[in-house]
């Protein structure tokens, strides 16, 4: 649960930065820290939030090329900004932890069923496709 957390505080603090331009750690932590305390089970790996936003952040560039170029007849400014996001995270964490492919993959997809499905959309399938391509690419060195 706290890497699955860490994953979902990433997200909303790239989320915001993508709409605001502003990196805001700090209050977007201060509201997640407000509302866990609701349910005082609930942890997260702090640095492993750092570890992520400031990854995808220092690679954007990197990153943002390697799914364009696994997107088929789409490109990556069409995503939305909660899918776009969750795919940077997967694809940073592809390329620079030694967390296994598949796991990486399934977290993102059960986020992606939490935070951006909308009824009678394919989100998480799209999504699911386009990692799969991206880890397969990847392992294959492009």
């Amino acid at each position: 649960m706290k890497r699955t957390t860490a994953r979902i505080i990433a997200l909303m603090i790239l989320y915001n930065y993508e709409i605001t331009n502003v990196l805001d750690y700090k209050g977007i932590k201060e509201i997640v820290d407000e509302d866990l305390k609701l349910d005082n089970d609930i942890m997260y790996d702090d640095s492993f939030v750092n570890q992520i936003v400031d990854g995808v952040l220092e690679n954007l560039k990197e990153i943002d090329h390697v799914i364009s170029i696994h997107l088929k007849k789409y490109t990556i400014d069409r995503l939305n900004y909660v899918d776009r996001n969750l795919i940077r995270i997967a694809v940073y964490e592809m390329m620079n932890t030694n967390i296994p492919t598949s796991i990486i993959i399934n977290e993102i997809i059960e986020i992606s069923k939490e935070y951006s499905e909308i009824e009678g959309y394919e989100s998480s399938k799209f999504n699911n496709s386009l990692l799969d391509n991206i880890a397969k690419g990847l392992s294959d060195g492009k």
